[in-house]
């Protein structure tokens, strides 16, 4: 990974937005959408699929931001640092979405509203709703393909009773953040347990706002009318 040092000198004196508000621009993976129930498996899917995203860029340019500083707007004009990016922010998504994914899927088995077998069939359905709307972007290099079908595999195999109601769950997205992260190596090996708490931290709301949001009841009432 090529150092922060490689930045252009300069600071752009035109910046005037906030950063969030152009990382926003920029992401184009999913937005943080409104507070809807989850009582389909439509809604189920844009859940994971937005809080997936929320917490990957929040995570990704959150860092990228505190070790850059003001030359945080210029990573975006340095050819070689937006590639590597790029290819950060969608590994760290499918991280990000693989761990939520089998949290949900373990809080749906949790709520007794749903045998084994069409969690099974849901949680793979949402799934390959969210990556065939993805597709396969250019711009997130050759390991995305074989990375995508991890996360898939992940979920095909999941036993959803030895799963966890608790951080525990979501291990995939502090290994990912911190490891492409366009981050120089001898700097990540200083923030390596903040890099990861930080990830960790910003997955307490999107379980709690799970926790409130998903109506297993109805989820599982809709299923079975779609099958008649």
């Amino acid at each position: 990974m090529k150092s922060l040092e490689t930045v252009k000198s300069f600071v752009n004196p035109l910046f005037t937005r906030s950063y969030w508000q152009m990382v926003g621009d920029y992401v184009g993976i999913g937005k943080h959408s409104k507070a809807e129930l989850v009582k389909d498996r439509e809604s189920l899917a844009t859940f994971l699929n937005t809080r997936a995203s929320h917490v990957a860029q929040t995570s990704l340019y959150g860092y990228l931001r505190t070790r850059a500083g003001t030359r945080f707007p210029e990573m975006f004009e340095n050819p070689d640092i937006l590639t590597s990016i790029n290819i950060a922010k969608w590994h760290i998504w499918l991280a990000c979405l693989s761990d939520l994914s089998v949290f949900t899927g373990h809080h749906l088995y949790q709520s007794g509203e749903i045998d084994e077998s069409d969690l099974k069939e849901l949680m793979e359905a949402a799934l390959k709703q969210v990556l065939d709307e993805i597709g396969e972007p250019d711009e997130a290099g050759a390991d995305f393909a074989p990375a995508r079908e991890k996360v898939v595999q992940r979920i095909t195999t999941c036993d959803w009773k030895l799963e966890h109601d608790d951080d525990t769950v979501f291990s995939q997205s502090p290994e990912a953040l911190f490891y492409w992260a366009p981050i120089a190596d001898e700097l990540k090996e200083l923030d390596e347990s903040i890099v990861k708490n930080s990830i960790r931290y910003r997955w307490i709301e999107i379980r709690r706002s799970l926790r409130k949001l998903l109506d297993c009841k109805t989820l599982v009432e809709t299923l079975r009318a779609a099958e008649l």
